[in-house]
């Protein structure tokens, strides 16, 4: 336990050596270390002032957070952050899902390690201004599975504060893991001194997602974190009518019959001006109201809708940006707008005008 850190054999849910309910809560019975730890002297954790050292270079420090997984949150944290490198922002995109790492695939840097300066670990690059620090480059086979227990997770996330050199940032975008664990305690926490800008919520339209938003927003506003906004994600999908369909017909024997060629000739000929339709399918139900609804009766700022784009789950695929080309148009333009909302609602731009004067 030295420098209060919270030892490997500890409890699930560890308060900490340094807290004072440590070796007392009932998280700590059967613990190995609760003796140690309730007759330990308690005092500020060393470690957070190395974390509040290493963070005042950073201006914004915004979580992205969800109530269940699938809901495309590492999708939105990946784009987000390939937008404001775009804005010609200095950005660094920190991984903290220990056991599901998927920011390596989607930033196009599978294979890549970390590296030692005398200044820290270093971030891996996409571009000279958009850095990226995660579990998955220290994995030596990307299959392997991460068990650990919540004190192990813990320390990491804490060095991934104090030793990674940032470096001067714009925006720290935190990737983190679906609902309240210990990681969210933890990163809460280690920034407290450091001055966190808020969380985004990412949720898709179906109550069964809704439910655990709604913890995500109360835990948000327990631990003292101001939610950004809401995002609904998957809102439907779109795809141009023609482009991206398969159209098919029941033969009087039951069977399938493709007829998609037959289809798009026919359009072509007798209705060109079919060809650009954007085709827009409902996949969830949100008969209940959806995200916006959710954010209206719990009093949160609603970011917009995001569709289930084709195009951009093939750019989180491939590990680009789905800001560079046109293929991801609608999904490319609602990512925009609620990037631009965002930060007319806080008054980012205007405040990193001022500070760079």
């Amino acid at each position: 336990m030295e420098n209060g850190q919270i030892p490997e054999n500890a409890n699930e849910h560890c308060p900490g050596p340094q807290s004072e309910s440590a070796g007392k809560s009932e998280s700590c019975e059967g613990c190995p270390n609760q003796q140690i730890c309730a007759t330990a002297p308690k005092g500020p954790d060393p470690d957070l002032v190395a974390i509040a050292e290493r963070m005042a270079t950073v201006k914004h420090k915004i979580l992205i957070l969800s109530g269940k997984g699938g809901v495309g949150k590492s999708t939105f944290s990946a784009q987000l952050s390939y937008a404001l490198a775009a804005m010609d922002f200095q950005v660094g995109l920190l991984d903290i899902d220990i056991c599901g790492p998927s920011i390596p695939k989607m930033l196009g840097l599978e294979g890549q390690e970390i590296h030692q300066s005398n200044l820290g670990w270093s971030p891996v690059y996409v571009e000279s201004n958009l850095g990226v620090m995660s579990i998955g480059f220290m994995l030596p086979d990307p299959d392997d599975a991460v068990i650990w227990r919540g004190p192990r997770k813990n320390a990491l996330i804490k060095q991934f504060l104090k030793d990674v050199d940032w470096g001067e940032l714009d925006f720290l975008i935190v990737d983190a893991p679906p609902g309240t664990s210990d990681e969210h305690i933890s990163i809460v926490q280690d920034l407290g001194a450091a001055s966190i800008d808020g969380a985004i919520i990412v949720t898709t339209p179906q109550q069964v997602s809704l439910i655990d938003v709604r913890k995500e927003v109360s835990f948000c506003k327990k631990v003292g974190v101001q939610v950004l906004g809401v995002v609904e994600n998957m809102s439907g999908l779109c795809q141009p009518m023609m482009a991206a369909s398969k159209y098919l017909r029941m033969t009087e024997a039951g069977e399938e019959k493709d007829v998609t060629e037959w289809v798009r000739e026919y359009v072509k000929e007798k209705a060109p001006e079919l060809l650009n339709v954007i085709a827009l399918n409902e996949v969830f139900d949100n008969s209940g109201g959806g995200a916006a609804r959710m954010c209206t009766e719990m009093g949160v700022p609603f970011l917009g809708k995001v569709p289930l784009d084709p195009e951009l789950c093939k750019a989180a695929e491939e590990g680009r940006s789905c800001f560079v080309d046109q293929k991801s148009g609608t999904s490319a333009s609602a990512l925009k707008k609620i990037i631009d909302k965002m930060m007319e609602n806080q008054g980012i731009s205007r405040v990193l005008v001022d500070n760079d004067a």
